[in-house]
């Protein structure tokens, strides 16, 4: 089973070395390094997650809300290394999961995918 670890960890380290991660990375320090990206960012995530966990409590946000969030996506989206930031974790998003997709293969060829298993019930 050790095998499996080393074999994850291998991949983590792969992923870390990657030019996706690191200009991941170098843009997250850069947001990180100006007050006022940071801020911006901070204020997005927050009525993000806020909205979020509304709709997972089954509330639905008010018109107010769902127009600050547009807003406050559009504020961010015009700030270009925001912008260039949020496509880039768009694609780590993208590969973490085509990766787990991979890792999980053997699970589904044994139990079925989530979307066999919703349609035989």
């Amino acid at each position: 089973m050790s095998n499996v670890y080393d074999k994850a960890n291998e991949l983590s380290s792969e992923l870390r070395d990657s030019d996706e991660f690191q200009n991941l990375k170098n843009l997250h320090e850069e947001v990180e390094n100006d007050e006022v990206a940071k801020k911006m960012l901070d204020n997005f995530r927050s009525l993000q997650l806020d909205l979020q966990q509304k709709q997972m409590q089954g509330e639905q946000p008010s018109e107010e809300e769902i127009t600050q969030a547009q807003q406050q996506f559009e504020m961010v989206q015009q700030h270009e290394v925001i912008s260039k930031l949020m496509e880039v974790e768009q694609q780590m998003s993208t590969i973490i999961s085509d990766l787990n997709k991979i890792i999980t293969e053997p699970l589904e060829e044994l139990y079925g995918s989530p979307e066999d298993q919703e349609g035989g019930q």
